[in-house]
Formats: structure tokens, C-alpha cells, sequence
């Protein structure tokens, strides 16, 4: 008899266990599906560049054409730079595919505005700006498109919103300057020629 009871009682000993371990995994099983819970969202998240354009309104023709020049001349006149971008950048302008012969390019003297009013077709209303209105002052054509060749060194400074249409009138006057040449040397410049292309850039800041 007392085998017998020491039998039943080891039995009852290890049947416990199981059933504890059942209990407990039962409970957690019910507590992982009784957490609140909530998610928020941002979705069909998207990137488009800027862009920064410019036009001017000289209809593709050369806002100079001057021929048969002769010393002492001069000229002026003006070309609207309008901005169309739609992020802030900064306008500047430098000189490009300068040519010359006969060294005409060392007696061209230009001397470069910005500001407002005029237009391509007349400098009427042309006002400087206040500050830096004057971007290239009495310089040789030789000088201004050595000093001005690219972005990084361009003439002056138009900072542009993006956020409307925006223009900018520039104002370009040149002389031809003989002053201390002799007469030969101002007869070694005859036919002689000079070419340059007026660059605006616009880079987004």
C-alpha cells in the first residue's frame, strides 16, 4: 500500500507541471491581443526639380549691328532679361566668342547698366538700380571679356525670387576710343572688325 501511495502521489507531482505551463501560455496568448494600438501615415511622397529659364527680347537678332564705324562714335542701347523660374536664383552676365582683328577690341570702351524700363527697342525710362547699377564702367572690350568670361566671373548681380515673372533691363553703351593713337596707328584700324556675344545666366541659390 505505501508503494502505491508514493506512486500516486509522484504521478500527481509531475501532472501538475503541464497544466502550469498551460495556464501561463494560455494567458499570455490572451494579453497579445488585448494591447490598443494606432498608425498614422504620409503617403505618395514625391520630388520635382526646379527650373530656372531666361528669355530676352531681342526676337534673335544682334542687339548691335554697327558697321562703318569711325573714331569718336558711340551707341547705346538696351535689352530686357526676363526670368521665368520658378525656384531663387541669381542672374549675372559675362562675355563670350569674343573675336578681333586688328586689336579693334582694345578701342571698343563699354560701359554696362541694369536696372529697370526700356526695352529692346528703346532705353526710354531706363533707370539704374541704386545699388550696383554699374556693372561693367568704361571697360575695353578686350578687358571686360577677359575679366568676365564665365559664371563664376560674370558682371553683376540679380537676385531672382521664382516667384512671378521677373525682368531686369540692361543698358549697353560703347565707344570707339582713339584717344593718344597716332593717325597711323588709327589707319591700321581700318576694316578691322570685333565681335562678342552677351551672355545672362541664371543659377538657382
Amino acid at each position: 500500500m505505501m508503494g502505491t501511495k508514493r506512486v500516486v502521489r509522484q504521478a500527481l507531482k509531475y501532472s501538475v507541471l503541464p497544466l502550469s505551463l498551460l495556464a501561463a501560455g494560455g494567458f499570455v496568448w490572451q494579453a497579445s491581443y488585448a494591447a490598443f494600438s494606432a498608425t498614422t501615415s504620409n503617403a505618395a511622397n514625391q520630388w520635382t526639380a526646379g527650373t530656372v529659364a531666361l528669355a530676352d527680347d531681342d526676337a534673335g537678332v544682334a542687339r548691335f549691328n554697327a558697321v562703318n564705324i569711325v573714331p569718336a562714335q558711340t551707341d547705346t542701347k538696351c535689352i530686357k532679361v526676363t526670368s521665368t523660374a520658378n525656384v531663387a536664383g541669381n542672374v549675372k552676365l559675362y562675355l563670350a566668342a569674343k573675336t578681333a582683328t586688328a586689336n579693334l577690341d582694345t578701342y571698343l570702351k563699354f560701359t554696362v547698366q541694369q536696372g529697370t524700363g526700356g526695352d529692346f527697342s528703346t532705353c526710354t525710362g531706363f533707370t539704374a538700380d541704386v545699388t550696383g547699377g554699374t556693372i561693367i564702367n568704361n571697360q575695353t572690350l578686350a578687358a571686360a571679356a577677359l575679366a568676365n568670361t564665365s559664371y563664376a566671373t560674370a558682371a553683376g548681380s540679380w537676385a531672382t525670387t521664382g516667384l512671378t515673372t521677373e525682368t531686369k533691363t540692361y543698358k549697353i553703351q560703347w565707344t570707339f576710343d582713339t584717344t593718344g593713337l597716332s593717325q597711323s596707328q588709327i589707319d591700321a584700324l581700318q576694316a578691322a572688325t570685333a565681335g562678342i556675344t552677351f551672355s545672362w545666366e541664371n543659377q538657382s541659390s
